[in-house]
């Protein structure tokens, strides 16, 4: 992952768990749980103050979506490939409290055939919660990985009142 879109970084704390979220120069670019699966590590950025609006953007919606509220959506700037951002924009279009599988995510996407890409895109979501992977369930309805654990996922669906 490269490392150096990011610009500051500021630690959130959930009840999941804290969250480390870093911004770039034109918004969230990573949003990671500790220990999380693909987490970059230690960041080499700036701490924020509490000042900067894109990361307080983040906190607000983020204590928004943990107490079943509405929230808007700070600006994303996620980096990777036009594949993996092309994925990245379509978890987006499901909504709380549904799931989609990887094949049909897939066949959205017009690559019936890359549902296994699909599934290494998915888990490659440098932004947890907001870019909701977590929506992404197995063909059968069951909970796949999560690169923050299956007890996160579970617990993220159940938060929305999905019945997966």
């Amino acid at each position: 992952m490269n490392t150096q879109h990011h610009i500051l970084q500021r630690r959130i704390a959930t009840p999941l768990g804290p969250l480390t979220a870093a911004r770039s120069a034109t918004g969230l670019s990573g949003l990671w749980f500790d220990g999380q699966k693909h987490h970059p590590g230690a960041l080499e950025v700036p701490v924020d103050d509490g000042s900067d609006p894109v990361l307080s953007a983040t906190e607000a919606a983020l204590q928004a979506y943990f107490g079943g509220k509405p929230f808007v959506m700070p600006p994303l700037d996620p980096a990777g490939t036009a594949f993996q951002r092309a994925v990245w924009q379509a978890l987006l279009a499901i909504a709380p409290g549904a799931s989609d599988t990887y094949g049909h995510l897939a066949e959205r996407l017009g690559r019936a055939q890359a549902a296994r890409a699909l599934g290494a895109a998915v888990g490659r979501n440098p932004i947890s919660i907001l870019i909701p992977c977590h929506r992404v369930v197995g063909a059968d309805g069951s909970l796949t990985g999560y690169a923050g654990g299956l007890p996160r996922k579970q617990a993220l669906l159940s938060l929305e009142g999905a019945s997966a």
